[in-house]
């Protein structure tokens, strides 16, 4: 087969390199790396391995099909001012190998389909939660297990491993797919909240692309606030008079940061404008606002132990995996990393997990 260039732009983002910072990691001018990204020259075998060693790819993945195209306006980011544009591209191409990867696990395991309802016609965030909350007969309880809801109910969820505070999450729609990448590199509550944030983008916005307004932004945390930490549910649990160390023992109730949760009960008229202001004070001092001191468990994927657990049982690792997939295996952990939590024996029923063997 072809040298494919758009392979090596591919992993050329996902390393954050420039075409010279590659040219220069790879012992070769600019100019040769930019007629072969641009399809202008064919790469000898001894200059393909040079561009394996530079970008820790193997040789067999720039001589893959076309990677899927992520249509960039269909990409909803989180803190996108924030974001470098290294940082965007090779958040992006995550989330193509990502797709490659869901590709493989179609064809190998039956997962479930959506079961998202469209919510672009509502315009208030706390009933469209309440809606999604009724849809999935989810009353009005704590959520125990965030990512575990969105893996029944259909979404792929894929870990980022970016590990910088700038890319908080991602959410697209593909085909008839929902997918929701986490940065998993913030605390356990963050993620969580992170990805109500994605499943309002996903429900509410879907027609909406990258064009997301900063109300748009507002909507989704007003979503996320609302579907994680119910109204009757807070105000039936919460007296009157409402302390620091009340905030930081409700919010292990809800499964969310010690901000948040104050933010909420702020949200609810729990909490006056002076008790909210003084409340992120004295969090902050206590460490609440860059952490979780004493944090909950990290969710994990259902899906994703069962999965391993019976390639395990076959005898297919990981690193086996990504030789399948052509990729390095740091890429393939990255894509699952700290969701899977440890691997054991598969049990014989899978379908707990929503999961079938093809």
């Amino acid at each position: 087969m072809a040298f494919n260039p758009k392979r090596l732009i591919l992993a050329r983002k996902r390393r954050r390199m420039t075409g010279k910072g590659l040219a220069e990691a790879a012992g070769l001018s600019p100019i040769t790396v930019s007629r072969v990204e641009n399809g202008e020259n064919e790469p000898d075998e001894a200059t393909v391995d040079r561009f394996a060693k530079a970008l820790a790819y193997p040789a067999t993945f720039f001589y893959l099909d076309d990677p899927d195209e992520l249509d960039t306006t269909a990409v909803s980011f989180r803190s996108l001012s924030k974001m470098s544009s290294k940082e965007r591209d090779a958040a992006i191409n995550a989330g193509r190998l990502g797709l490659q990867l869901s590709d493989w696990l179609e064809g190998q395991f039956s997962l479930p389909d959506a079961n998202l309802v469209d919510l672009s016609y509502e315009t208030d965030p706390e009933a469209a939660a309440r809606t999604l909350r009724a849809y999935w007969s989810l009353g009005e309880k704590p959520i125990g297990n965030m990512l575990g809801l969105l893996e029944v109910q259909g979404v792929r969820v894929f870990s980022l491993s970016e590990a910088t505070s700038s890319v908080d999450a991602f959410s697209f729609w593909r085909d008839e797919r929902p997918f929701v990448f986490l940065n998993n590199y913030k605390t356990a509550e963050h993620s969580i909240f992170d990805a109500a944030h994605e499943l309002c983008h996903l429900v509410m916005h879907r027609h909406a692309g990258s064009q997301l307004s900063r109300t748009a932004e507002r909507e989704a945390n007003q979503f996320a606030s609302a579907f994680l930490m119910p109204e009757n549910d807070v105000r039936s649990r919460m007296p009157r008079f409402i302390t620091v160390d009340l905030i930081i023992r409700a919010k292990a109730r809800w499964r969310v940061s010690a901000m948040a949760m104050a933010y909420r009960l702020h949200s609810l008229n729990l909490l006056s404008e002076w008790q909210y202001k003084s409340a992120c004070i004295e969090l902050g001092r206590r460490g609440y606002r860059s952490g979780e001191p004493n944090g909950i468990e990290r969710e994990t994927s259902a899906v994703w132990r069962k999965i391993l657990a019976h390639l395990w049982s076959e005898k297919v690792t990981k690193h086996e995996i990504a030789g399948l997939l052509h990729l390095p295996p740091d890429e393939l952990e990255g894509l699952i990393w700290g969701l899977a939590g440890p691997v054991v024996r598969p049990d014989r029923d899978d379908s707990r997990a929503g999961l079938r063997l093809i």
